[in-house]
């Protein structure tokens, strides 16, 4: 059991504030975002009501994978700044009171990374042992891995007659996690920066570390053949405790990133004071209107998205802790999946409302308080992510033409998420002076950071006071949740309790008027409401009201 000597329990009482740091603003004209960019909002940030700011990798990468492939975990990409000016950063955030939380990519380097440069030379090399390298089999590769990103998982180096295992892009190199060379290269990483003041990390795909040591066969799928084999691997909690280890030293906390993991399985790794992580990400609430992580669209389903967000909160509660989230790189955007891009306002503080009162930690992706939407690409040449152009490949071999397939990636892609934020209507959105790195989004005239700001019903100002509720009522943060009319096709209705307090959230899902009734044991009362979405309070009294199209409702009883 580890013998933690600071609390960090902090960290259930924060909001976070995401940022992919290349869209997210330009501060030296050069029409890709910088740190010069975060340093210049750092207190529009800070005014939103968060406490803490989550980057994505900011490291140096040829980005293949947009960052996800680090070439040297102890610098800044230069595309974003250098480490003198991210150490100013960091005291400007510590200033105002913001902690700094960075990505750890530890599953997988950059096929640029010093250590797989070496590793290819011989098998003498002392980093050859790095990475998982092995022989082929019958003239072909080890075994019929997929990766989830790029075709086949291995890689054949004709120098060394072997091939390389990488679980995504065939610039991200799977490390080898099983030398122990590699573990303490991981936690002097973490401890570099932990030194430096840094106040956690997010890891991702952390649970992938470890793998099957007799590299079997997998079960063909189209994507991720193999993954059974090298998702939770054999030695992964050992792993796991020899880095929660360093830690247990900082005041710090860790989220950890796990597809294909359930609320059952996120128990193990988040409970108990022996827990290797402090929550975990979950991807079960963005299946409500996909199949395969956002590969083919569905219709929207609210029972599904219901059920699984239930499923969270019970489960988890009073075991370990939720991380509360919309929106992140990976996802297309909130409003254009599960709201209303014609109820834009309406739908954008419900959802908020809906996913920000749950016991957990609120994490707010850049733009999502403003309402972006997804944009509308024209061509598939506009896009930028391997994760695009493989799954382009997949759903050609299942004979969906180009044009078809631009209709899904305009609707499933996690570009839409990328594109740079929106902070005024002059020229590039304000975003940038020179030319922007990627498409923006044409809708910037009408949605922006600064319309937002002067409009007191905007959904920006609503994000404000939904964070502000929820951090003067600890009910949001520690109450026990239970869901009502699970049935409902149209109305997601929870309560929270909490010692003697407990509150009721109504949201509607329908794009009519709807007739709603409070469930036993509550009346509606104006005196109880404390958030309502819409700009006008109609009396409420009694148990019956009629929602507006996408209302919300939240009523405390103290």
């Amino acid at each position: 059991m580890f013998k933690r000597k600071i609390d960090n329990s902090w960290y259930k009482e924060i909001s976070v504030y995401h940022i992919w740091c290349r869209s997210f603003k330009d501060g030296n004209g050069d029409g890709i975002g910088d740190l010069y960019g975060v340093l210049e909002e750092l207190d529009y940030i800070k005014s939103l009501g968060v406490d803490a700011i989550w980057f994505s990798p900011i490291y140096p990468s040829p980005n293949c994978d947009w960052g996800y492939d680090i070439s040297d975990y102890k610098n800044i990409h230069p595309d974003y700044g250098d480490l003198k000016l991210f150490k100013k950063l960091l005291k400007e955030a510590h200033k105002r009171d913001l902690k700094v939380i960075m990505d750890l990519v530890v599953n997988h380097t950059s096929s640029e990374h010093e250590w797989f440069k070496e590793s290819q030379k011989s098998e003498d090399n002392p980093y050859h042992d790095y990475y998982i390298w092995k022989k082929g089999k019958n003239g072909g590769p080890p075994n019929n891995w997929l990766s989830i990103f790029e075709g086949g998982a291995w890689e054949y180096n004709e120098h060394l007659d072997k091939y390389y295992l990488h679980a995504f892009a065939k610039g991200q190199p799977d490390l080898n996690m099983d030398n122990p060379k590699v573990r303490e290269e991981v936690k002097d990483i973490m401890r570099f920066w932990l030194d430096m003041g840094v106040d956690g990390f997010r890891e991702d795909v952390i649970t992938f570390i470890s793998k099957d040591p007799d590299f079997p066969n997998g079960f063909p799928i189209p994507v991720a053949c193999g993954i059974e084999h090298y998702k939770s691997g054999p030695n992964l909690m050992k792993y796991l405790r020899e880095f929660r280890e360093v830690i247990e030293e900082y005041d710090c906390f860790v989220v950890a990133e796990s597809p294909l993991t359930g609320a059952k399985d996120a128990l193990k790794y988040t409970s108990g004071k022996d827990r290797v992580f402090d929550m975990m990400i979950s991807f079960d609430h963005m299946q409500a209107n996909c199949f395969m992580h956002d590969t083919l669209y569905l219709p929207f389903s609210l029972r599904k998205l219901k059920r699984a967000l239930s499923k969270w909160q019970t489960k988890l509660y009073g075991k370990a802790w939720n991380a509360l989230y919309l929106e992140n790189h990976d996802h297309p955007r909130i409003i254009s999946r599960y709201g209303n891009e014609k109820f834009r306002t309406e739908s954008g503080k419900m959802l908020a409302t809906m996913a920000y009162l749950q016991s957990g930690t609120p994490y707010i992706y850049q733009g999502q308080e403003i309402g972006m939407l997804n944009n509308k690409f024209s061509d598939l040449s506009e896009f930028k992510d391997v994760v695009t152009f493989n799954n382009q490949k997949i759903f050609k071999k299942f004979g969906v033409s180009d044009k078809t397939y631009l209709k899904i990636a305009n609707r499933t892609s996690r570009e839409n998420a990328r594109t740079p934020v929106q902070w005024n209507d002059k020229k590039n959105a304000g975003f940038t002076t020179g030319k922007p790195w990627f498409s923006i989004n044409p809708n910037y005239k009408d949605i922006n950071r600064d319309k937002e700001e002067k409009d007191p019903n905007s959904i920006l100002n609503y994000y404000r006071k939904l964070l502000k509720v929820r951090k003067e009522n600890k009910i949001f943060i520690y109450g026990k949740y239970k869901e009502h009319y699970k049935r409902s096709k149209d109305i997601y209705c929870y309560e929270m309790r909490y010692k003697k307090q407990k509150a009721l959230i109504i949201c509607s899902f329908k794009d009519k008027n709807i007739k709603f009734k409070a469930p036993k044991g509550f009346k509606l009362n104006n005196k109880k409401l404390i958030l309502h979405t819409y700009e006008d309070v109609r009396k409420t009294k009694g148990k019956e009201i009629t929602l507006r199209p996408y209302e919300a409702l939240v009523y405390l009883w103290k």
